[in-house]
């Protein structure tokens, strides 16, 4: 795809000129070197900041990687904090810990949990400072743990080689509509960033402010079977009938989590050269989040007005809007989180290089507000101060002839990494929800996991035109100090531990000038996030719904590609072509038992095989045009599962048959580039038995087909301005919550 260029030139080794290709590695000429081992022959993507300049309405960090093969973020507004989960080829919108993000090495996935609400930090790093964003597809890395098992994303920041500045003034705005909804949702935007060299020292400064006004992504329901026949409660008009996912007739009451957020973000970045082949990096992140989820009530009393509480009569039934939880309800969330890390590194390309690095990220306060009555008085705080994470790796790289090229030649990558997350999660009581005090205990979740591996990898250039990358990869994981408590009560967990081998294999033939074909396969283990362990509720002295005993997810994934320079048919431009197979065992979802007891539990077995097609075409046909796309069938099936079998036979959750994505970008001189995109899902389930089958829908998952454009001019060497639309064919599509409706962007920017 256009957006792509860079790293479909990553697939076939090309260098980011575009000169040379070299047995499916990468040669980075330019720019900042990615963290990801490229020297690997298997399947590397990505994108670079002038493309993203050029094709992507870039609101967020995450817009960089929206029209990538396979991959998919599911993006609610402008500033999704909390649940702007990644998806990858075998895994969905609701599998956040089956794969890894980075910025510049340092960890942004919150690998705390497995879900939604455990979305990447990608507030850390604001659209202006990317230099170029790699994606490692598949666990064929020993470098990584077992939650590569999807993909690895690595974004690549600024370092300026000179003095430099940057301003950019952006904003948004659109309609939405749904339901008895009806809003303007916008944003504005403020990029700031300046950096330079002095001597043996490199530095860089940014700031980023973004204030967004979302759409309502909760709808307030009452089943039509729920409701008493009769003329009790208030009589009330505005309700809006509708179907649930599993097709039930309900009552729509209202619109919530209606969000203004403000959020703001500062980094600082300091590089030292001890020599030319020796460098120290530490950068100091910090994120700030401040979110009102508002409500809006579609319902009316005879005088005309607003209810949002208390039992009401709709077309002749009762319904309490109280219970069992408060239809309608706002929300007050505010977040400051810091991030650093240090690193030492050398990179002299010969014999031998090194690594030291370690990073902290920090939840310094974490706090959601939530009313519990129904005048919104009492209510309750969920506190995760002290929650975060932490690693530290020892890294090196043997060249054993002093070169990477040439038949024998061999790379080896070997380390040391210790991952270690706490939780850490206090609910309390309030006499008022939104300033009060926290006072007495409701509920506690706290708890730590360790990973401690150890890892080699041998690429070999055997032949000519050969090469292999053999790895293996030994982890120790231990899961510790889990507490679960109620209000009078708290119940203790032991200590466990388990060790694992992950062995991964690659090989890479160049037949000739044109065809290049690659073989991986890899073995991932996915071990239990805390959440997943100690997050549940104690009846009594019993914990009813949690299982500190769950196994780890065993993936093995393959994929066979072939790759064709397309100028042997008299085109220029690349293409791709890779079947990939991943079964995996004992995977991790929530599921209700045979007792009606609703926790997370061991999936025997699901089996994805799919097919991932990917090109790109430059000046194609008219000079100027570049096309790309991909295309992804997958066919991802719940094969055994003891626990409810009745699911056995089902398409995985969220994992759909069809993924698709066109970009279109025609560049008729220097200044301007214009760009059309589009993207498709298929149809998608949210339940592990495929019992949802209306998608289109509160708390549905459907199928989308979304156009998005771009205009890009750049108005003389320092000012630039593009103008776009998200969504221009204003389709309406669900994941749980629904999607962003047509989107108008605009930007203006200054470079020095």
């Amino acid at each position: 795809m256009a957006a792509a260029i860079a790293l479909s030139a990553p697939a076939w080794g090309q260098d980011v000129d575009g000169s040379t290709r070299t047995l499916g590695t990468i040669t980075v000429t330019g720019g900042r070197p990615t963290s990801l081992p490229t020297q690997i022959p298997t399947t590397i993507e990505g994108t670079t900041r002038e493309q993203i300049e050029a094709t992507v309405n870039a609101t967020d960090a995450e817009d960089a990687l929206k029209y990538l093969p396979s991959l998919v973020v599911r993006k609610r507004y402008i500033g999704d904090y909390n649940h702007a989960v990644l998806a990858t080829r075998a895994s969905g919108t609701g599998n956040s810990a089956r794969s890894m993000v980075y910025a510049d090495g340092i960890p942004l996935s919150n690998l705390l949990g497995n879900g939604a609400t455990f979305a990447p930090r990608w507030g850390m790093v604001s659209p202006e400072e990317i230099e170029r964003v790699d994606v490692l597809y598949g666990p064929f890395s020993a470098a990584y743990p077992g939650n590569s098992v999807g993909a690895v994303v690595d974004y690549v920041t600024r370092m300026p080689e000179k003095f430099e500045a940057h301003v950019k003034l952006s904003g948004a705005a659109g309609r939405f509509e749904q339901y008895g909804s009806s809003s303007s949702p916008s944003a504005n935007q403020l990029d700031l960033s300046l950096g330079g060299r002095n001597g043996d020292w490199s530095w860089w400064l940014s700031a980023n402010r973004t204030h967004s006004k979302g759409q309502a992504l909760v709808f307030g329901n009452r089943l039509l079977s729920a409701g008493t026949v009769g003329s009790a409660g208030v009589p009330v008009t505005g309700a809006v009938f509708g179907l649930s996912p599993t097709n039930q007739p309900w009552w729509l009451v209202g619109g919530s989590t209606i969000y203004d957020t403000e959020q703001t973000q500062a980094k600082l970045k300091l590089a030292y050269d001890f020599s030319p082949t020796v460098r120290a990096t530490y950068t100091l992140g910090g994120w700030n989040n401040s979110t009102y989820g508002a409500v809006d009530s579609y319902l009316r009393d005879r005088n005309g007005v607003p209810v949002y509480s208390g039992r009401v009569n709709i077309a002749g039934r009762t319904y309490n809007l109280d219970t069992p939880s408060l239809a309608l309800a706002p929300t007050q969330n505010d977040i400051t989180h810091t991030m650093q890390g240090l690193s030492v590194k050398s990179h002299t390309g010969g014999v031998f290089d090194w690594e030291l690095s370690g990073s902290l990220y920090d939840y310094g306060k974490d706090q959601l507000r939530t009313p519990t009555t129904a005048q919104w008085l009492a209510g309750r705080t969920t506190d995760m101060k002290g929650t975060g994470w932490n690693t530290l790796k020892a890294a090196g790289t043997w060249r054993p002839t002093g070169s990477a090229e040439g038949v024998g030649a061999h790379v080896v990558d070997f380390g040391v990494q210790q991952d270690t997350a706490h939780l850490r999660t206090q609910v309390r009581n309030t006499a008022e929800w939104y300033a009060g005090p926290a006072l007495t205990p409701f509920s506690q979740f706290n708890g730590n996991t360790q990973l401690q591996s150890l890892y080699a990898q041998d690429t070999w250039r055997f032949a000519k035109d050969w090469k292999t990358t053999l790895g293996l990869r030994y982890e120790h994981w231990t899961a510790y100090g889990g507490e679960l408590g109620n209000a009078t009560s708290v119940l203790r967990f032991n200590e466990r531990s388990e060790n694992h081998v992950s062995p991964k294999a690659a090989i890479a033939w160049q037949a000739n000038g044109d065809w290049l074909f690659k073989a991986s396969a890899g073995r991932a283990i996915r071990n239990p996030t805390v959440s997943e362990l100690y997050q549940g509720q104690i009846l009594g002295s019993t914990i009813v719904n949690t299982n500190p005993d769950l196994r780890p997810e065993r993936s093995w994934t393959t994929e066979l590609s072939a790759e064709r320079d397309l100028k042997g048919w008299g085109v220029d431009g690349l293409l791709r072509a890779t079947l990939f197979l991943e079964r995996t065992k004992d995977a991790l979802y929530s599921q209700t038992a045979a007792n009606g007891i609703t926790t997370i539990q061991n999936v025997d077995a699901i089996r994805t095989r799919g097919l991932e097609l990917a090109a790109n075409l430059y000046d194609a046909g008219i000079k100027g045009l570049e096309l790309g796309g991909s295309l992804t069938l997958a066919d991802s099936k719940i094969v055994a599962n003891s626990g409810f079998p009745a699911s056995v036979g089902a398409q995985q959750p969220r994992v759909p048959r069809v993924r698709a994505a066109l970009l279109a970008t025609y560049k008729p001189d220097a200044n301007w580039a214009f760009t059309f995109g589009a993207r498709y899902s298929g149809k998608q389930f949210g339940t592990l038995d495929n019992s949802d089958p209306n998608g289109f829908t509160y708390t549905g998952f459907s199928k989308y087909f979304v156009t998005d454009i771009r205009v890009r001019y750049r108005i003389d060497k320092q000012w630039s301005a593009a103008v776009g639309i998200d969504n221009l064919n204003n389709y309406r599509y669900w994941a749980f919550h629904p999607y962003p409706q047509r989107t108008f962007v605009a930007e203006l920017k200054f470079d020095l």
